[in-house]
C-alpha cells in the first residue's frame, strides 16, 4: 500500500473514533442532567396528567364492570 493511503485511513480513523467517543459522551451527560428545559417540563407534566386521567378512567371501568358482573351473577342465580 502506498504510505498517503496508510495515513489517510489511520487519520480517518482517529477523527472517527473522536467522534464516536464524543457524542457518546454528550449523549450520556444529557441522559444523566435529563431535559429540563422549560418545554421538557410543561411535556412531562402534562404526560403525567394524562397517565393520571386514563388511571382514573380504568378504575371506573373496573368499578362498573364489577357492578355489572354482581348483577348478572345475581341474575343467574334467581332463575331455575
Amino acid at each position: 500500500m502506498e504510505p498517503i493511503l496508510i495515513v489517510a485511513i489511520v487519520f480517518g480513523g482517529a477523527v472517527l473514533g473522536l467522534v464516536v467517543i464524543g457524542s457518546t459522551i454528550l449523549m450520556g451527560i444529557k441522559i444523566l442532567k435529563g431535559d429540563m428545559s422549560r418545554k421538557g417540563q410543561r411535556l412531562q407534566s402534562e404526560e403525567a396528567r394524562i397517565l393520571q386521567e386514563v388511571h382514573q378512567g380504568l378504575e371506573r371501568m373496573e368499578n362498573r364492570l364489577e357492578a355489572l358482573e354482581t348483577i348478572l351473577f345475581d341474575q343467574k342465580g334467581k332463575k331455575p
